[in-house]
This record gives structure tokens, sequence and C-alpha cells, in this order.
């Protein structure tokens, strides 16, 4: 193997997934180029400084003191807030992300949590459990009105799996005069997302967490949507005020919420939302898919062949100003 690697992929795994597997794929995808696994904490400090790419979930801000080579380091994680950004913009590193590889699953994720309340499914499953034959009243799905809120990837995939469904659709984005693949589009301003709740049978939330969406759903905004609408939480739990959505289901002034991620995560065993039978919980599984090397591997790979032909590089996070397209 070359002492001189062009990718070096960390030794830390995401999602109980193997690294190992990870290197291999990239392999695959860059077969002119030495793709190397550093298995050790050793083995980073040996090659980091030799690579012209890193990718893993984070980097040592100390091994960037000697990466003269380093241009570009691939986030495996959509999200860069524990990657040390000010350290790899003083050594003019480029930043990407893997933002976008876990929008199918989540939007086939969001699409089944409406359909089970929809349709009622977990009350079958408690029924089944319980070998009890016994009719129970549904819903249709049909006709109904579903928010989303964020129309980046994942709120664009979960629109694209409507389609079919002949639901009204309201999107919420930051730039609503941009329009988008909603029947309507609105922004972020309070009486926007007051607006579109007030008419959701459905709220999907598929938005980033920041000093804008923090809180967004509070007691106003479960207080604004119908007795019959649902929530589901496919971004992260911060967005919704976690005390409030417990008051609402405890008193049914929602019909329920679908939790792929909670405010706090893990949720303690302790937690009254455990007991709520209205509230449909999955560990932050949303995005799990067996796709998830493969994805990752295009978008670096493609990146990778970007930086030697001067093309644009795809889910850039940062990129310094000489090297920004």
């Amino acid at each position: 193997m070359s002492t001189d690697p062009d990718v070096v992929v960390l030794r830390e795994g995401t999602e109980g997934l193997s690294m190992e597997s990870y290197a291999e794929t990239l392999r695959e995808r860059l077969p002119d180029h030495t793709v190397a696994l550093a298995r050790t904490p050793k083995e980073e400090r040996e090659l980091v400084p030799k690579a012209r790419v890193v990718t893993g979930i984070t980097i040592d801000a100390d091994l960037l003191e000697r990466a003269d080579r380093l241009e570009l380091f691939a986030c495996t994680f959509a999200g860069t807030d524990h990657v040390p950004m000010d350290a790899l913009a003083d050594h003019g590193v480029t930043v990407t992300n893997a933002g976008g590889i876990h929008a199918p699953g989540i939007a086939e994720q969001s699409i089944g949590n409406m359909l089970v309340f929809a349709r009622r499914l977990h009350e079958g499953w408690r029924r089944k459990e319980n070998s009890e034959w016994r009719h129970f009243q549904s819903h249709e799905f049909t006709d109904s009105t579903v928010t989303i809120v964020g129309l980046g990837s994942i709120g664009q995939e979960i629109v694209q799996r409507l389609e079919g469904f002949e639901v009204e659709t309201i999107g919420i984005r930051y730039t609503p005069e941009k329009g988008g693949p909603t029947d309507e589009v609105l922004g972020f301003e309070t009486d926007d997302v007051h607006e579109a709740f007030s008419r959701s049978d459905y709220v999907v939330l598929a938005c980033p967490l920041n000093d804008l969406t923090r809180g967004l759903v509070g007691e106003d905004e479960l207080a604004t949507l119908p007795p019959n609408a649902v929530v589901v939480n496919a971004a992260r739990g911060g967005i919704i005020d976690t005390d409030a959505l417990v008051s609402a289901l405890q008193v049914e002034g929602i019909r329920g919420a679908a939790l792929d991620v909670t405010d706090p995560e893990p949720l303690p065993a302790d937690h009254p939302l455990w007991d709520l039978e209205n509230c449909l919980i999955t560990p932050h599984t949303g995005g799990h898919t067996p796709k998830h090397w493969d994805r990752l591997a295009d978008i670096v790979a493609g990146n990778v062949d970007a930086l030697e032909t001067g093309g644009e590089l795809e889910n850039a996070v940062f990129q310094p100003e000489s090297d920004a397209t």
C-alpha cells in the first residue's frame, strides 16, 4: 500500500455499521485511488497526515496540525455540530456531510407512521397480543391535509411518496417565495406555522434543529392543531416542547404522536411518554438502511473526483473561499 493514501477512513463507526465495509465500498468506487482504514489511534496518527481526504464521524483537531495534504473532511453524519469546524477552516479544509443518505428511510417511516394512525394499526396490534377478535373503527388517509415542516432532502422525499394518496400538502420552509413541491408553501413565521397547523390532520417535522426551530412546536402550536391531528417527529427531539406534548397527549388535545427522536434522548425508562398509548416511539431508527455506505460512498467518491477536476462538491458544508464555486 502506498505510504500516502488518497483517502483515510477513521476507525469510529456509526449506527452499528462496520467501517471496514465503508472502506471496501469506497475502494470499489475509487479503483484508481488508495483507500486506507485506520483501525487504531496509532494508525490514525500515522495515516491522517498523509491523506488528501479523511472521512469519519469527526476528526481530532490535534491531527490537523500535521495534515498538510488534507483537502477534504467528509463527515459520515448529516450534522456537523460535533466537528471542529473552526480548526478545519483555519487549515483550509473543505467539509462535506452525509445529508440526504437517510432521507428515503426517514420518508418511508414517516409515511408508515401516518398510515398507522389513519388505519389504527397499533390498536390492531394490541388486540392481537390479547387474542381479541373485536372490531374497531379506522380513519381514511385520503383527503387529509399533511404539513411538512422543512422541504430539504427528507421533506422532498416525503412529499414525493405522498403523491397518489390524494392528500393536500402544505410545506413550511425558510424561503417560501421559492415555492416547492407541496400544494401550498408557507414560512417559519409564527402566523404561518399556526395557519398551517390549524388545517392539518398530520404534521411531519423534517427540519434541522437550530435557533429558529428549537421549541417550534410548543403549547400554543399544539393547541392550534385540531384534536384529530397527529404529530410525526422525524427530525430532532428539541423541535418539540416535550412537556407540552405530554400534556396534549394526556388530555387528548391531539390524536397522537409518532416520535423517532425525543428530548431528552435516549428517553429515560421512567418518562411518561412510554406509558401513553397514543404515542408511538422508535429509538432514532428512521434513517437506518442497508444502503447507508453505498449512498455515502457515492457522494464521497464523486467529491474525490471533483477535487481533481475542479468540479462542484456535493453536500459541501464549508469550503475555503478560494475553493468555493
